[in-house]
Parts: structure tokens; C-alpha cells; sequence
């Protein structure tokens, strides 16, 4: 098995143990591509929720560029939603589910197409 398939377990994994709703797991496959070599480095692998800077680089990086969104206080929004679904106290908030969470609330799955 290869690393990145070793990752995508890991991420699948969290996310049916930490969340309910169901998992799309070609979705997660390509979200998790779509982050290169940053899912093999721990610190870039995880958002840290409680880091304001790291919070708006999700925002400025990934919603607004990656994703063309408007920025606006719904982004902000967004990003508090899926950082309570996952747990504010849970400290594996893999980038991959974070991402993952964010491009289905906002319908943007065609990104990745």
C-alpha cells in the first residue's frame, strides 16, 4: 500500500469515527490529491483551529482562491461549522475533511472534477 493510500485510510477512518454523515470516499480521494505533498507533512496535514492566521489561510487559500467564493462573513461561518463538527478539542482536523466538509457546503465538488 502506498503512503498516500495509507493517508486516505487514516482520513476515512477519522471521518466515519468523528462524524455521521455519509462519506464520499472518491470525493475525499481527490480532495486529498488536490493537497500534493502537504498531506505527508504532519504540521500541514492539520488545521489548527485555534490559530486565527491558520483559520484565514483556509479562508484566503482555499475558499476564496481554490474555490471562487466571495469573501464575506459566511466563509468565516463555514469554517466555525465544520471546525464544532469535528470537535474544537479534537486535534486530528486533517486538512483533507476539513476541505472535504467545506467544498460540500458550499457545492463546489465540480472543482475537483
Amino acid at each position: 500500500m502506498s503512503k498516500f493510500d495509507e493517508l486516505l485510510e487514516v482520513y476515512k477512518s477519522e471521518f466515519t469515527k468523528t462524524l455521521t454523515e455519509p462519506l464520499d470516499e472518491k470525493f475525499l480521494e481527490k480532495v486529498t490529491k488536490g493537497l500534493g505533498p502537504s498531506i505527508y507533512n504532519v504540521d500541514a496535514s492539520k488545521v489548527s483551529s485555534s490559530d486565527k492566521k491558520e483559520l484565514e489561510t483556509v479562508k484566503k487559500n482555499f475558499l476564496i482562491k481554490k474555490l471562487g467564493l466571495e469573501d464575506s462573513p459566511a466563509l468565516d461561518e463555514a469554517i466555525d461549522e465544520v471546525v464544532e463538527k469535528l470537535g474544537s478539542s479534537n486535534r486530528n482536523k486533517y486538512r483533507a475533511i476539513v476541505y472535504y466538509l467545506l467544498a460540500k457546503k458550499f457545492n463546489k465538488e465540480e472543482i475537483y472534477n
